[in-house]
């Protein structure tokens, strides 16, 4: 059995992961470039298949995105992480929402799949410095519904309601916040 400090070394990366893992999410659909580099080395690759490409180069793809695409989430699963010391190897579950219009009119989009990260820690703090996608499905629901003026019948009170990728109400209910929690 591991000895107290062990175990709790063991915990605080595993936790210092899934934050990171969860921060990236965030800055992905937010187009918040900070909050990505605060996810992965500079000298990190990534290849989701569709981009492959350096660091820099990612970041430039994702931010500022694209005006086709007005609105993401990434909903992340279960992650089987394996430490190897100051490296480890991340497996996570994603579902990915994606409101598309490629000049047809807006269509909903899925796609689930699985992010292969390998991971460093460098002064105590862990990122990405390896990320694949490997995509287990995709789903395409069709135009997109309408539901900027409520929901089911019911009106919004206000227009703060309906999420998009950039200049919703969680920019202000965070104001910086985002990255004040960092050890």
């Amino acid at each position: 059995m591991p000895d107290d400090a062990a175990a709790w070394r063991f915990s605080h990366d595993r936790q210092q992961i899934s934050d990171c893992l969860a921060r990236l999410a965030r800055g992905e659909d937010r187009r918040d470039a900070a909050l990505i580099s605060a996810s992965f080395w500079p000298d990190a690759t990534t290849d989701y298949g569709i981009f492959a490409g350096d660091f820099a180069a990612y970041l430039a793809w994702v931010v500022p995105g694209s005006d086709a695409i007005a609105v993401t989430q990434h909903i992340l699963g279960q992650s089987h992480v394996v430490l190897e010391g100051d490296s480890a190897r991340v497996e996570t579950q994603v579902s990915a929402y994606h409101r598309i219009d490629a000049g047809e009119g807006a269509r909903d989009v899925w796609l689930g799949g699985r992010y292969l990260d390998e991971m460093e820690r460098r002064a105590d703090e862990w990122r990405i410095i390896r990320r694949i996608m490997v995509y287990d499905w995709f789903r395409d629901d069709g135009p997109a519904v309408d539901w900027s003026q409520g929901l089911m019948g019911m009106a919004f009170s206000g227009p703060d309601f309906t999420g998009r990728a950039q200049g919703d109400v969680s920019e202000t209910f965070f104001a910086g916040r985002d990255r004040d929690n960092e050890e």
